[in-house]
């Protein structure tokens, strides 16, 4: 069973970085396409970013921010996020574009002044 480990959240300033990490338990970037998901209080979880062999997409609302990517060697997901507004405020979660994979307990994500 894979696991997945979110961290990097944080309390930060309108403008300022974050870096989120999705480290899987074992290889699994060759098997699934890759995303992150975030969910603010009261709202759906919502598709944030992806990873495939293809290349990578992102919602309209963080395209220019936000970059995903991967180290294989390290079996780790990264989610760089810049120039953060407070509506990027959310829970982060990691897991397939299928969602098929148990999810991780996320991180917290507060941009706020």
């Amino acid at each position: 069973q894979v696991q997945l480990v979110e961290s990097g959240g944080g309390l930060v300033q309108p403008g300022g970085s974050l870096r989120l990490s999705c480290a899987t338990s074992r290889s699994i970037f060759a098997l699934y396409d890759m995303s992150w998901y975030r969910q603010a209080p009261g709202k759906t979880r919502e598709l944030v970013a992806t990873i495939t062999s293809s290349g990578t997409n992102y919602r309209d609302s963080v395209k220019g921010r936000f970059t995903i990517s991967t180290d294989n060697a390290k079996n780790t997901m990264y989610l760089q996020m810049n120039s953060l507004k407070p509506e990027d405020t959310a829970a982060y979660y990691c897991n397939s574009l299928r969602r098929n994979l148990p999810w991780g307990q996320g991180t917290q994500v507060t941009v706020s002044s």
